[in-house]
């Protein structure tokens, strides 16, 4: 039987480094990673073991722990695909400084940051990402493959959409919903929903079109 506290990760740069001290500060080992090719920069000394596309994971990973180190949601989303249709076994990563609501519900492959808050009755789907400092107040609904930036924050009961970006420093007002597939600019203020997709910035946000922009 496998070590159950080693983990295989998919992706090595950039957010994987973040990944990495989380998961060693949690205690638990890295066995390798698999990477489109082996990285020529490698800070923590990890085996390179493959493209997933071209090796045998599953004989590989066996019954240990799978986690996505990429920043990026759609291949965030791709990853998890593949994890699910091999039955690798996946888990929340939580880093031991955040501070987590025992009645919060937090899917698999999801990432808790460093210093991260998240508060009573609030819900995160699969493979999402909460990033360092931000807070998550009472009951938020956080979706599938979503990405929360440094430093936001979500007041009470606010919903984010799927596959959506919330950039660093933003400020969601509560009772307030985001749709999937939404862009919010760094240092945005969120006052009302937002119901169509596309890449918003401002105080309070405005929706970017082309060259122009328009509430």
């Amino acid at each position: 039987m496998s070590d159950p506290k080693s983990v295989f990760l998919f992706g090595y740069s950039g957010h994987a480094y973040v990944i990495i001290e989380s998961l060693l500060d949690a205690g638990f080992h890295i066995a390798g990673y698999f990477d489109l090719k082996e990285t020529e920069f490698n800070p923590y000394n990890l085996p390179y073991l493959g493209f997933e596309k071209s090796v045998d994971v599953k004989s590989i990973v066996k019954d240990s722990l799978v986690f996505p180190a990429v920043g990026e949601n759609n291949i965030r989303a791709k990853l998890i695909h593949f994890f699910e249709v091999l039955n690798l076994k996946q888990f929340v990563l939580i880093d031991p400084s955040a501070n987590v609501s025992n009645t919060a519900l937090i899917s698999v492959s999801t990432y808790i940051g460093k210093k991260v808050s998240i508060n009573a009755q609030s819900k995160i789907g699969k493979g999402s990402i909460i990033n360092t400092n931000s807070v998550i107040e009472h009951e938020c609904k956080i979706g599938d493959y979503v990405h929360i930036a440094p430093g936001s924050v979500l007041c009470g009961n606010v919903t984010v959409g799927n596959s959506s970006f919330i950039g660093a420093n933003t400020v969601i007002k509560q009772n307030t919903s985001i749709c999937s597939k939404v862009t919010i600019g760094a240092g945005s203020v969120v006052v009302k929903n937002i119901n169509f997709e596309g890449v918003y910035f401002g105080n309070p946000v405005i929706r970017k079109e082309g060259n122009g922009s328009k509430e």
